[in-house]
């Protein structure tokens, strides 16, 4: 261990409840960040609340905290709870965009931020966050064309869409407003592009190989489902997505 690391330990040992009260906002977001890496969000949101105190408009820090409310969503046991905590994420987000609309990773944070609310939402709320994902994702690829998450969230958007049937749609127009269409081929087009852009992201490759699931081309699916699954996880995500390839797979059986 090293003597920077030696001491970045004996700090988290020794900073208690008034010691966090007290530590200037770039120690509090440093210790944060050492959680963060590791996908402890209780732990990185211990550091990184406080911090927020101390500097609420920083922005890098907002969407930090909002991806943290994210990865508590995943482990939370209740609708109700999933809920609050993915509204908390929510809010960060939009907090983060409002102060400087240009970051890239704020607007992805506001699209990722609602994308994981969807299952939890009331029709209304599900029809009204199609548009806003959309637009923070747009935003967040017209500023940083590079970013592989935000092409992710693109793929993700057109596969929700390409399957709403046209019942549903019908419904949803007499309802709510006409819905925008997309394709899957379109939702490939994006996932394709994010694996070019980072191919070390499991998730890409699951998410292509269900959209080609969906498009009849069963053997790609097979090929680019088993690549995700091969590949060790690296996020929160990881396992859910997983086991959502494998379920794919066993309707091929």
């Amino acid at each position: 261990m090293t003597i920077v690391a030696s001491a970045q330990t004996y700090t988290h040992q020794r900073l208690g409840y008034f010691e966090l009260q007290a530590a200037p906002a770039d120690q509090l977001i440093a210790m944060g960040d050492t959680f963060y890496a590791k996908l402890q969000a209780t732990e990185a949101l211990k550091y990184y609340l406080p911090a927020e105190k101390l500097e609420p408009n920083n922005v890098r820090l907002l969407e930090h905290i909002s991806r943290e409310y994210r990865h508590l969503m995943i482990d939370a046991t209740s609708a109700q709870e999933k809920l609050s905590l993915g509204n908390t994420a929510v809010n960060y987000a939009r907090r983060a965009a409002a102060i400087n609309p240009n970051d890239p990773e704020a607007q992805l944070a506001v699209a990722i931020s609602y994308g994981k609310m969807e299952p939890l939402q009331t029709n209304r709320q599900k029809f009204e966050a199609v548009r806003i994902i959309k637009d923070a994702v747009d935003k967040a690829i017209k500023l940083d064309p590079r970013n592989d998450l935000s092409w992710h969230v693109l793929g993700r958007w057109h596969e929700r869409l390409a399957e709403v049937n046209p019942v549903m749609r019908a419904m949803a127009q007499v309802a709510f407003g006409k819905l925008p269409n997309s394709t899957h081929e379109e939702a490939a087009t994006c996932f394709q592009r994010a694996i070019a852009l980072n191919p070390n992201r499991l998730m890409h490759y699951i998410e292509l190989g269900m959209v080609y699931a969906q498009m009849g081309r069963t053997d790609d699916a097979r090929r680019f489902i088993n690549t995700g699954l091969s590949m060790p996880n690296t996020e929160k995500d990881d396992p859910a997505v997983k086991s959502q390839g494998r379920e794919v797979l066993t309707n091929f059986r």
